[in-house]
């Protein structure tokens, strides 16, 4: 999935867009072995970040982009782009807030592409107050994989 990926977040980083990947795809960065077709993001709501989002995804080829505009996208909590793959845009989620979240954000590479992702703890938030079995599944997983290294504090 990272691979069909690595595009959009290169687009995503020239345009400079404020977006913190969540749910799925951030359980995998995290070291969480999740299956997922989708990538969720949360966007930093303003109307300059709305627009530069939709303009790296025209020009990563997602060609859906071009059928909103950032006044629809920022008065929907969750847009969804289907194209060459499926990119949800939430403008909130449940659990946390996106300007505690962004400075807590963790910068991963994919190749030397950078994916800005949320901490493990904002993730356990997230996933914790949507309350989805399989949400749940990864906050058991990821509090697991936290275990020894906290122990060794």
């Amino acid at each position: 999935m990272l691979r069909l990926l690595a595009g959009l977040f290169e687009s995503l980083s020239n345009r400079d867009v404020r977006y913190l990947v969540i749910d799925g795809i951030a359980s995998v960065l995290h070291g969480i072995p999740r299956a997922t077709f989708d990538l969720d993001i949360l966007i930093d709501a303003s109307h300059d970040n709305a627009a530069r989002l939709l303009q790296a995804f025209l020009d990563a080829g997602l060609g859906t982009a071009a059928l909103t505009s950032p006044e629809d996208l920022l008065s929907h909590e969750i847009t969804i782009f289907k194209d060459r793959v499926r990119v949800d845009v939430q403008t909130s989620t449940p659990g946390i807030s996106f300007p505690a979240a962004w400075a807590r954000r963790e910068v991963k590479l994919f190749r030397t592409v950078p994916i800005q992702v949320v901490c493990v703890d904002d993730l356990i938030a997230a996933k914790t107050a949507s309350a989805r079995p399989v949400d749940l599944e990864d906050v058991r997983m990821l509090r697991a994989a936290r275990m020894p290294s906290e122990s060794n504090e």
